[in-house]
């Protein structure tokens, strides 16, 4: 598939930092974030003018799925603009407290881990064309999922029971027990098989993969997203593939999360061994070839330049060459400068607090934000991109017809109703459109039900 639609979705950790005796629980900011949505919306699961998807998920997290995407950077801008949308859910909560005359802040975290132990994701979408073996996809993909944590890992202070503390590339491998599975909690996969196509279920099948950290880094996006879009179509052209099985992936994917390194030997299924930087280069330069013989996408060259560039720095142990684009590095860079300036050990609270205060998304006193405004991370999409994004669906999707309706009918103070494929009028015809091409922009139906509104 050349074009494929891409969709992240990301659920967020919620705090409350009091400044006195009053504090609230995730749960009380939850009802207070959304109660704006639920105002307006009936409901705390809705879609938006921009065709994205807003709801309280399990565990009191707010989650964002952006609308359906056909570009990287396209994405890129969606998934920034969810922050967006968030952190203006936190300034109502934030009037809501003033009101009640309690002192503190809510903090919005896109991270994946909370101090309890419990975990939460960033879910990515494939739209894949039905065919061929799925058994296949997943037996190419699961290797490049665990070992490209070395890359696209969040960072992880990662403290033992006895207090002893080092560094992670990932905050969910430690989270993940089965390669395959159509569970998202109970044994948490790195595949999610659940069949949801949310498309024509004869031609298309979604590629759900749960195992990702949530990016800050917009690079970070970028390799994670680009490099398993080469790795698919590769696998969708029949490219012949060497098999780099894991004799114990759930073993592998904590070792090498908690290998710095990225040295350590891993042990292949076929006896052999590799590193997860040996093994990310076998795809890499596989992902090379193809896309000398093959249609280039927009984001091909940027990937597989900064995939590179990453193991080069992991090689090398020279961090300077990705630290303003992997989140992982960026998050070091920064945890280092700060020991170098006060002494603190890793196990020391304010380095935590570092590490927290990294995914906070807020724009003005969020320390990502911060690193953004003083230049030491790289950006790849504008504030006005961003900016459109939260208002405005992609227009070369199906998300286009759905933000659209939702916004005419908004205007128009009617009872509708949608979901990722159907736009309801609720009256008593119950004009319904049902939109199975996520590919489709543009559609005469959509175009006389709105006009009925």
């Amino acid at each position: 598939m050349s074009k494929r639609i891409f969709g992240l979705e990301t659920e967020f950790g919620i705090t409350f930092a009091p400044q006195g005796e009053r504090t609230y629980t995730p749960d009380e900011l939850a009802r207070m974030l959304f109660r704006k949505v639920v105002a307006w919306g009936r409901s705390s699961n809705v879609f938006l003018g921009n065709g994205s998807r807003l709801y309280l998920d399990v565990g009191s997290h707010p989650e964002y799925a952006t609308a359906e995407c056909d570009g990287v950077e396209q994405l890129i801008a969606h998934d920034r603009a969810g922050e967006r949308v968030l952190e203006s859910l936190v300034a109502d909560a934030q009037e809501q407290i003033a009101a009640a005359g309690v002192l503190g802040r809510v903090h919005v975290l896109k991270n994946n881990t909370d101090s309890a132990g419990n975990s939460y994701g960033c879910h990515e979408n494939y739209l894949l064309r039905r065919q061929g073996d799925f058994t296949r996809v997943s037996e190419i993909l699961v290797p490049h999922l665990i070992t490209r944590q070395i890359l696209i890992g969040a960072g992880k202070i990662v403290v033992t029971p006895r207090g002893a503390a080092s560094y992670a590339f990932s905050q969910r491998a430690d989270h993940i027990w089965e390669t395959v599975s159509s569970s998202t909690t109970r044994s948490r996969p790195i595949i999610n098989t659940r069949d949801e196509p949310h498309a024509d279920a004869e031609r298309y099948r979604r590629l759900h993969v749960i195992v990702g950290d949530s990016s800050m880094a917009e690079p970070t996006t970028l390799l994670k997203v680009g490099a398993a879009d080469l790795v698919l179509r590769m696998i969708e052209a029949g490219v012949p593939m060497r098999d780099y099985a894991l004799a114990n992936p759930m073993r592998a994917i904590r070792e090498i999360s908690h290998d710095i390194s990225g040295k350590a030997p891993i042990e292949l299924s076929s006896g052999r061994t590799m590193t997860a930087i040996d093994l990310q280069r076998e795809y890499l330069g596989r992902a090379k070839a193809f896309i000398e013989l093959n249609e280039k996408q927009p984001h091909d060259d940027a990937t597989i330049e900064l995939w590179e560039r990453g193991l080069d720095a992991l090689e090398t142990g020279d961090l300077s060459r990705v630290e303003s684009e992997l989140d992982w590095a960026i998050k070091l860079s920064v945890i280092r400068r700060y020991q170098e300036r006060t002494g603190a050990d890793l196990a020391d609270p304010r380095i935590a607090r570092l590490d927290l205060a990294y995914h906070d998304i807020d724009s003005e006193r969020g320390l990502y934000s911060k690193l953004v405004k003083s230049g030491l991370v790289r950006t790849m999409v504008s504030p006005e991109e961003i900016t459109a994004a939260i208002d405005t669906p992609p227009q070369t999707t199906r998300a286009r017809l759905r933000g659209d309706f939702v916004a005419a009918a908004s205007r128009a103070r009617r009872d509708y109703t949608v979901d990722w494929m159907h736009l309801k009028i609720n009256d008593l015809s119950q004009r319904t459109v049902r939109c199975s091409d996520p590919f489709k922009s543009v559609d005469e139906r959509v175009d006389k039900l709105m006009e009925q509104l």
